[in-house]
């Protein structure tokens, strides 16, 4: 019974940083069924319109850099207060929006703001649980996560039929404010504000610096974006090879949309099964060998066509189960050698996964061909592409622990492999 408080927390305070790092995906998913009212509304082309997707990236990738140090130097609950903020009169100003230029705009300070949702709970999960859990806790915020791209989308569409596309910022608005108030009464300051962090330009420099010069970090972070831009290739290319060449519904599409997510979810939650005998780097380089082979082998099928339909969809099912493995555990190792500066790794490592993230759905467009080939092209290439990162890396990482004292629990990580 002396556990039932202690349990009760934890789930709670897991619950919250589920449903911040779910603010970002959802302010994606939920608006896209909309492109097209919004074009219409705003006197603008549906091309137009994808550009307040792109600057809702832009402010992912800017808005992280700017928190991370504020995060270090104002501890974890402050940054959150004033970013939520941001993003809730951002979201009020997309509702209001009175032309496409407006929108683009305000979707940039709503990125902003709201990014601190994707940086502040890895840096809290580094506070609060010990280096060996991460990875499980990182797992169960996919979890949560997973919810967004199977409700989102449809709840999307169903909103913009009935009450307009304006609703849809209206409700990420009042979300966001409910979440706001939870961090408020219920989320535990896990970080003192820290004075002797500077927020001069040339401390943070040299505090980013010393982050993404550790052969862990870059190593893992560099492998977990790099496999996870094959999941942004998939979202970028998905529509067209579906709907297009296989000539699939809109409404069979969100099946195979929620398929593939139950998928990614059910992986995340048998990690934590695997944790309890392996060490999150063994379970890295496999899930990334089984991606690899699933990527060759969607590749080789398109090359072929004999893949067909429900071939291309089982190839990219374990494609992205493999991604449930993946990202929780190269997360948890990025973060594991911070404590002080862990506001600027998280920030960092958001960055990076975002950058390359948008860089590769964006090749998925510029190689576009008509055929499949450049979504299974750049999937490929991006799970090879990881595993060779991985496998250079390590090298650093083994060589660093021989001639240097690492932090004791960031190298047990690494001792067992």
């Amino acid at each position: 019974m002396a556990d039932g408080p202690a349990i009760k927390h934890r789930a709670r305070l897991i619950l919250i940083l589920g449903l911040l790092s779910a603010i970002g995906p959802f302010s994606i998913d939920m608006y896209l069924p909309g492109f097209p009212v919004i074009a219409s509304d705003l006197r603008a082309t549906p091309e137009m319109v994808s550009y307040s997707l792109s600057s809702y990236f832009i402010g992912i990738c800017v808005g992280q850099i700017l928190i991370g140090p504020l995060l270090d130097r104002l501890g974890r609950k402050r940054p959150l207060y004033g970013g939520l903020t941001i993003y809730i009169l951002s979201s009020i100003g997309c509702a209001l929006a009175t032309s496409i230029e407006m929108l683009i705009v305000l979707r940039f300070f709503q990125a902003a703001g709201g990014c601190v949702g994707i940086v502040a709970p890895r840096a809290i999960i580094r506070d609060v649980f010990p280096v060996h859990e991460n990875a499980k806790i990182f797992s169960l915020l996919i979890l949560i996560l997973g919810v967004s791209p199977i409700i989102a989308p449809t709840a999307g569409g169903y909103i913009t039929a009935h009450f307009g596309w304006h609703s849809i910022f209206i409700i990420l608005s009042v979300i966001t404010f409910l979440i706001l108030m939870a961090v408020i009464f219920y989320l535990p300051e896990s970080k003192r504000p820290d004075p002797t962090f500077s927020l001069r330009p040339k401390p943070i420099l040299a505090s980013f610096r010393k982050v993404i010069s550790d052969p862990q970090f870059y190593t893992y972070s560099l492998t977990g974006a790099t496999a996870s831009a094959g999941l942004y290739a998939y979202l970028a290319g998905s529509p067209f090879v579906f709907m297009d060449l296989y000539h699939v519904t809109g409404q069979h599409y969100g099946w195979i949309f929620a398929i593939v997510a139950a998928g990614l979810i059910m992986s995340s939650q048998l990690n934590n099964v695997l944790l309890r005998t392996y060490t999150s780097s063994q379970i890295i380089r496999v899930s990334l060998s089984v991606q690899c082979f699933f990527a060759a082998l969607l590749v080789i099928g398109t090359l072929g066509d004999f893949l067909g339909l429900f071939g291309t969809i089982g190839c990219i099912f374990f494609y992205l189960c493999c991604q449930g493995f993946s990202f929780p555990n190269s997360s948890a190792l990025s973060m594991a050698p911070f404590t002080k500066e862990a506001g600027s790794a998280s920030a960092l490592m958001g960055s990076i996964q975002m950058a390359l993230g948008a860089g590769s759905s964006a090749l998925v467009g510029v190689l576009s061909n008509h055929t499949a080939m450049p979504m299974t092209g750049v999937m490929a290439g991006c799970s090879f592409t990881a595993l060779l990162i991985l496998m250079i890396g390590r090298r650093a990482i083994v060589h660093r622990c021989k001639m240097e004292d690492v932090e004791a629990q960031s190298y047990e990580l690494l001792e067992k492999t």
